[in-house]
């Protein structure tokens, strides 16, 4: 199920990547927020970012880019799915994401 149309039609190749991680980064903060309050709405937030993660993954202007995306997808989903073997947690992603958050408000 394609949850932003929108964006799966092209819109997302319109943005920059810091606006694309950055929107995956909100996300994720979405996923943590639910984590322990909400599995349902848990759940939906991880699909939205896992929708982006692979939009992005998509988009032609990021060849040179696509193993760093993949590595932070593969983290991501180890921490929700896996072993974690990356010892990592929602809160070390976020801080990751969010200095493309960041990065994309200076620009605009």
């Amino acid at each position: 199920m394609i949850r932003h149309k929108s964006l799966a039609a092209g819109g997302w190749q319109k943005l920059s990547l810091a606006e694309q991680l950055g929107n995956i980064g909100s996300e994720i903060g979405r996923a943590k927020r639910w984590q322990e309050k909400d599995q349902k709405l848990f759940h939906e937030a991880v699909d939205r970012s896992l929708e982006l993660f692979d939009l992005t993954l998509e988009d032609p202007r990021w060849k040179g880019r696509r193993r760093e995306i993949e590595i932070a997808r593969e983290v991501f989903c180890e921490i929700i799915f896996g072993e974690n073997k990356y010892h990592s947690s929602l809160p070390d992603l976020l801080r990751y994401f969010d200095q493309f958050a960041y990065a994309a408000r200076l620009r605009v």
